[in-house]
């Protein structure tokens, strides 16, 4: 079996169809978690987002913000707010993870920039890209790692940022996996959309996955 790395393999939506017989969904209500009954945020919680999308704009504007930054400055602040730093959560960062393709005999290697875990569930899986990069580029990424997750599992979310970005996305696997992702959450906004962010995160927080 040819094994390979994820990122060199995996670089369109295209790529993931094929490998992996994905596909997106058309119905309008399969990914309705990032729309519907969002948590309400506290003043404490809006403030300390405040000072994250400052903290980040004034690095920003001296020039491209790389990858190790975008963690540390708006993803881990994130994570630490919705509570995936504490039970019943378990955070693993630059996991190694493993997925074979369904249409070729190849196996694909690749490193979750953080994976939330519940019990044996993956709650979410997140990565995350330098400002150079387009959100959009981490999509397809981010869906293969998704499909490394155990085979028990049938609904995984996930999330991709670069920073400026945030886009939500959801995977039901089964013998025709399908999913579809959020609207594209930005910083440039006059509002501050990381406000919706957290809150797509604690609305995930609370989902378990399917049987």
């Amino acid at each position: 079996m040819v094994q390979s790395a994820v990122t060199q393999v995996v670089r369109t939506l295209n790529d993931v169809h094929g490998l992996f017989g994905l596909s997106r969904s058309d119905d309008a209500q399969f990914f309705s978690e990032w729309q519907e009954t969002l948590p309400a945020l506290n003043d404490l919680e809006r403030a300390s987002l405040d000072r994250v999308r400052k903290r980040f704009r004034y690095h920003r504007e001296a020039g491209q913000v790389t990858e190790g930054m975008v963690n540390a400055i708006v993803v881990s602040p994130l994570l630490e707010l919705v509570g995936f730093y504490d039970p019943p959560f378990r955070l693993r960062s630059e996991m190694t993870v493993e997925v074979q393709a369904k249409q070729e005999q190849r196996l694909l290697r690749g490193r979750v920039d953080f994976l939330v875990v519940q019990d044996l569930f993956w709650q979410v899986v997140i990565e995350s890209k330098e400002t150079t990069f387009d959100v959009e580029v981490g999509i397809p990424q981010l869906l293969a790692y998704m499909m490394a997750a155990p085979m028990s599992q049938e609904v995984l979310f996930g999330m991709v940022t670069n920073g400026n970005s945030f886009v939500f996305v959801k995977l039901r696997r089964g013998e025709k996996p399908v999913y579809d992702f959020s609207d594209v959450y930005s910083m440039l906004t006059r509002e501050n959309q990381l406000y919706a962010v957290a809150q797509v995160l604690n609305r995930i927080a609370g989902e378990m996955p399917e049987d």
